[in-house]
């Protein structure tokens, strides 16, 4: 079964087409990068495998099933901006969802409950490689630490899906090779389905088992709207770095 499957999939903004016969399935443990020009819809269908929007036609399933009408445990997300909260330190920046989750009503956990979310965190930050600095707060972090607490914040929910919107566009190209390594050797331990939208072509295929390319078939000069993109090409980008070996 697959893990995403989208049939048909068009998304129409009044007489805007931003998105026209979209088919895309992915399995578990996939990694897609999607690439296209600015514009092309790649954060558009980003949002829809989020759950903040929907399809204006077509077909959505996630795992066999109605895609979800909004935003669940099953499926994280990191941004370029990051999300973390300036008034917590590192694991409670990372525990917070956890409380949330199982105390909906009071947003906090106790006894038992606690000590087992923080051994969770505890181990999530080890993964990223900031159980050392659990202690600090965001504003003690540079930005590669607090994009990899973003991480973090998402992998604790154990996510069957992580989506990515140019989650290292902001980060200078030292610390984004750093964190190129960091995702592939989680993605590789926890092996759940990866979304990433990025701009950097190298970083699509660096990253992605595939690189989907999200572009427009047909233009109208004088109404560019008319028609919107759809995939073009996918890519199998694991196959391409074995012919380069």
């Amino acid at each position: 079964m697959n893990l995403v499957e989208a049939k048909n999939i068009w998304k129409i903004y009044g007489e805007d087409i931003i998105l026209e016969n979209v088919n895309f399935s992915m399995k578990n443990g996939e990694f897609c990068a999607l690439v296209g020009p600015s514009g092309c819809g790649k954060t558009t269908f980003l949002r829809m495998l989020l759950g903040v929007d929907s399809p204006s036609k077509g077909i959505l399933k996630f795992e066999g099933n109605d895609y979800p009408k909004e935003p669940s445990d099953e499926r994280g997300i990191v941004f370029q901006r990051y999300s973390t909260l300036s008034h917590l330190n590192v694991i409670d920046n990372v525990i917070i969802g956890l409380e949330f989750e199982k105390s909906k009503l009071f947003g906090k956990l106790f006894g038992a409950q606690k000590k087992e979310a923080y051994e969770k965190a505890h181990k999530i930050l080890k993964a990223v490689g900031l159980d050392s600095s659990s202690q600090k707060f965001p504003h003690e972090l540079s930005g590669g630490m607090k994009q990899r607490l973003s991480i973090a914040q998402s992998l604790v929910k154990e996510p069957k899906l992580l989506l990515l919107d140019e989650p290292f566009g902001a980060l200078d190209p030292g610390i984004s090779l750093d964190m190129h390594e960091l995702l592939l050797e989680i993605h590789e331990e926890l092996n759940f389905g990866v979304v990433m939208v990025t701009h950097d072509i190298s970083e699509a295929f660096k990253l992605g088992t595939r690189v989907l390319v999200f572009d427009k078939v047909k233009v109208d000069k004088d109404y560019p709207n008319r028609y919107g993109s759809t995939i073009v090409n996918d890519v199998d980008s694991s196959k391409e770095r074995i012919n380069e070996k």
